[in-house]
């Protein structure tokens, strides 16, 4: 009964805190938008036994818009300093003043420790990586590319003309990732035999917003990609379902699931939040 009670008190304050979200006109960058997300982040981050599927239908509709306007909040928040960074004579050296600067370290160096243990290469990292829904500030991307996979190429993938305008300068300065890096503006789903190219392909939390559009993705990504080259995928578990949005192994059709990771689960209590989903597609259909 305690824990019960705990639920319900966790979402009542996930259902306020989108009530005041939900009122903002724009979600620009600002103090107040900030404190109500990190509010709403750690009250995610608490521990719970919530089981999120089995949560009511109203509850679910207002998950589905939370996770929306959270995308937005943190589009704007890359959009903010990456505009301020871009400023910069070289931007590369700044990136500890964006707020998520230290989580997305984290995640990267998890991400990167699981794609170490499942790729199949072993003699050599992946020559190619496509990295879908980079965003105006491709923090992942630089990140990985500067300290993970030094001799890596990148190509990333934004269906925003804007964020690919802010993102691209940033790097344009460095004299390896300028080289390594590259930029296209397109929908993903309208790409085909370019996804041959690449041997690892990172589809981030916010592509695709909801069940459908993340499985039209996921099928169409794994008809053109490579066989045997890997899918990385960002999703939720527990309260962080609030956040993003959750991916099913069963929408993972013609990919072998490698490792679903979830940080809950391995005693972390540290700010990473997003799970991460590793498949491959099967050599053999």
């Amino acid at each position: 009964m305690e824990l019960q009670q705990e639920n319900i008190t966790l979402v009542k304050k996930v259902c306020e805190i989108y009530e005041k979200l939900s009122k903002f006109e724009t979600l620009k960058h600002c103090n107040e938008i900030d404190n109500l997300y990190n509010e709403l982040v750690d009250t995610c981050l608490l521990h719970s036994s919530i089981n999120i599927a089995a949560l009511p239908e109203n509850i679910q509709e207002l998950r589905s818009k939370l996770i929306r306007l959270c995308g937005e909040v943190e589009t704007q928040l890359e959009v903010h300093f990456s505009m301020i960074l871009g400023s910069l004579k070289n931007p590369l050296h700044h990136l500890n003043i964006f707020p998520n600067h230290s989580n997305h370290l984290k995640l990267t160096r998890v991400e990167y420790n699981l794609l170490n243990q499942h790729y199949s290469t072993t003699t050599q990292a992946p020559k190619q990586l496509a990295f879908v829904g980079s965003g105006p500030l491709p923090l992942t991307s630089i990140l990985l590319a500067s300290y993970h996979l030094k001799e890596t190429t990148f190509h990333n993938y934004d269906i925003d003309l804007s964020a690919n305008s802010m993102a691209s300068p940033l790097v344009a300065s460095d004299d390896d990732l300028s080289k390594r890096m590259f930029f296209h503006t397109t929908d993903i789903v309208d790409v085909t035999d370019e996804l041959k190219d690449y041997d690892v392909i990172f589809l981030v939390a916010l592509v695709g917003m909801d069940v459908d559009e993340k499985v039209k993705v996921i099928q169409r990504l794994a008809k053109f990609m490579a066989p045997g080259a890997i899918v990385m995928l960002r999703s939720a578990h527990g309260t962080r379902a609030f956040l993003y949005p959750v991916v099913d192994p069963y929408v993972l059709q013609g990919l072998d699931i490698l490792t679903i990771f979830h940080p809950d689960d391995h005693g972390r209590n540290d700010d990473v939040i997003n799970s991460v989903v590793i498949s491959r597609k099967y050599l053999k259909p």
